[in-house]
């Protein structure tokens, strides 16, 4: 990757607490980003809640905040640090939905902060199982039957027809 002369530092937000099939994975990864990004010479802030991770390292970004992850740190962090760009794709599903929150609150637009490594839209579409599927019988990809639910009763109610076939 070239390096982009519009963009100095990067906020990466981390996966936070261990979470079976996702947090190890992504702190190795992100890691494995802030040390090839800073070997470009870009400012690294790193937000993780977790601090027993190889991420939260002080040598691995230039700042680093052990924080709730949540809209509201998120937030402050932003306005404190004023990051050029955001890498939310190595936090796992917590740095994306964080990203997506961000970005549906206005805070990155407000701060000028780029998403990078990942569009804001594509993090809500593989979200939100109905926008999935709605995409992927767009795209002509086929796909088990499946209903999404929202309650049980919805559950109950898929589950007789279900049955029925």
């Amino acid at each position: 990757m070239p390096r982009r002369n519009d963009i100095n530092k990067i906020l990466i937000i981390g996966s936070g607490p261990i979470i079976i099939g996702q947090a190890c994975e992504f702190d190795y990864s992100g890691t494995q980003a802030c040390k090839a990004l800073r070997s470009l010479d870009y400012e690294i802030v790193l937000v993780n809640s977790n601090p027993a991770t190889i991420m939260t390292d002080p040598g691995t970004a230039d700042v680093t905040y052990i924080e709730p992850l949540n809209l509201k740190v998120l937030t402050e962090i932003i306005e404190t640090e004023r990051p050029d760009a955001l890498l939310p794709n190595l936090g796992g599903q917590t740095g994306l939905n964080l990203s997506s929150e961000l970005a549906k609150a206005g805070v990155l637009e407000k701060y000028g902060v780029k998403v990078i490594g990942v569009n804001i839209d594509a993090i809500e579409r593989g979200e939100d199982r109905t926008a999935f599927k709605e995409t992927m019988n767009r795209l002509g990809i086929e796909m088990p039957k499946n209903q999404t639910v929202n309650s049980v009763e919805d559950a109950e109610k898929v589950k007789n027809l279900v049955t029925l076939l």
